[in-house]
């Protein structure tokens, strides 16, 4: 995801861990393996002396098919469950607390600002959060997350203290990755976290470009990049924390300055380029199982001209669903990104992304606000049929088959 409205703090965080962090703490677990069973093998009854009525039999019962999480939800059920809140500082207020008890949350993600100098307190926060989820009608794991890349971009105390970059030049790169997705992993679960908005998959061009300026691209090699993320992915997820593969199709050209964040970004890169450099290392990343992908906010001509990729049903659906065979869930980056002002205010940019078919909706501008208004906009749109209730469910039913993998 773009640095400066996301990043408050991040840098100055991220230089201080890169000097003084210490060694990662216990990861989480990965869940145990569900018990054998083994079905015995029927006795055999000795044939009568004589013929006798064959006993009816008995009829067989089949069992329910498990109803789909939403079945009969409401329009604002429905909506929450694809709104991933934020709050300001170090305590979770109220408010956010009531929404996760109505059921009306999917995830909440975490800035440095809400560790503040203990680290005691975020998991304080986080059990809070989850104590609250406990409380809902049907309760399922929040999803609970941060961007722990590596590097200079950590928004919590601990690993990885290498950079992708530091990674790709490492002597053993295939290690330098699997050490920091393991790294990552132990961090998250340290706070009692599940989900890590990482690694990067960008593909830069030239040093000192926008991917390459704050370290967070592998190579300019797509498929040393497609190989390095993988091996991130496969041992971060291994270890019971899902990963994210950002930000599709590519922020890899894009020149030093060129920030989502703060400003509308087009990329004029040709398809076949954007396809074979790009977008390459995401078909390691969907073999490895990777649980989410990050659309990017920036705008490709190649692929639908005048549409930020997180809104465009041509990059969701027919780049990254259909031609890359991507069957998980998907997330937007912030959503409160300049790069979405011509769109207008929290209400249309939700709606325009919902329309896309992106699942979840990354409401981080550290206001609970935020995410109502933009769950306010989707529960009314189903309501007034301008959203298609089977295609939103189909999104909420994949946001939560994600959090019941989840711990």
């Amino acid at each position: 995801m773009s640095l400066s409205l996301r990043s408050v703090g991040l840098l100055a965080l991220g230089l201080t861990l890169f000097t003084a962090c210490g060694s990662p703490g216990t990861g989480g677990s990965s869940p145990s393996p569900a018990p054998a069973t083994t079905d015995a093998a029927p006795t055999e009854s000795p044939l009568p002396a004589s013929p006798s009525p064959s006993p009816s039999p008995s009829p067989t019962t089949s069992p329910e098919p498990t109803p789909s999480p939403t079945a009969g939800a409401s329009s604002a059920d429905l909506a929450g469950q694809r709104i991933v809140y934020s709050y300001p500082g170090t305590t979770p207020p109220a408010v956010l607390l009531q929404r996760i008890r109505e059921g009306r949350v999917a995830g909440v993600i975490f800035f440095a600002e809400n560790v503040g100098s203990d680290p005691s307190v975020l998991r304080t926060a986080v059990n809070q959060l989850r104590q609250a989820e406990q409380q809902s009608p049907h309760p399922r794991p929040l999803l609970l997350m941060t961007d722990q890349e590596g590097g200079l971009v950590r928004r919590l105390p601990g690993g990885p203290a290498q950079s992708a970059k530091d990674v790709g030049r490492a002597a053993d790169p295939i290690a330098a990755a699997t050490a920091t997705g393991n790294q990552a992993a132990a961090t998250l679960a340290g706070f009692g976290l599940n989900l890590n908005l990482a690694p990067v998959l960008d593909v830069h061009r030239t040093p000192g470009d926008f991917a390459d300026s704050a370290q967070r691209s592998y190579s300019t090699d797509p498929a040393v990049v497609g190989k390095l993320g993988s091996a991130f992915i496969k041992a971060q997820q291994g270890a019971g924390v899902a990963a994210t593969a950002k930000h599709f199709p590519g922020l890899g050209s894009a020149p030093a300055g060129a920030n989502t964040d703060e400003e509308p970004v087009t990329l004029t890169v040709p398809l076949n380029q954007l396809r074979s450099v790009d977008e390459r290392p995401y078909q390691d990343a969907v073999a490895a199982g990777v649980e989410l992908v990050m659309l990017a906010w920036a705008i490709y001509p190649a692929l639908d001209p005048g549409t930020p990729a997180g809104l465009s049903g041509t990059v969701v659906h027919d780049e990254l669903r259909s031609r890359l065979n991507y069957q998980g869930v998907t997330v937007t980056d912030a959503l409160e990104a300049k790069a979405l002002d011509p769109v207008g205010g929290t209400d249309k940019r939700a709606l325009a992304v919902a329309r896309a078919g992106v699942d979840l909706i990354l409401c981080s501008a550290r206001d609970v606000g935020q995410g109502d208004q933009a769950a306010a906009a989707l529960a009314g749109a189903l309501d007034s049929g301008d959203l298609d209730r089977d295609d939103f469910t189909a999104s909420a039913d994949r946001v939560d088959a994600l959090r019941d993998s989840l711990k």
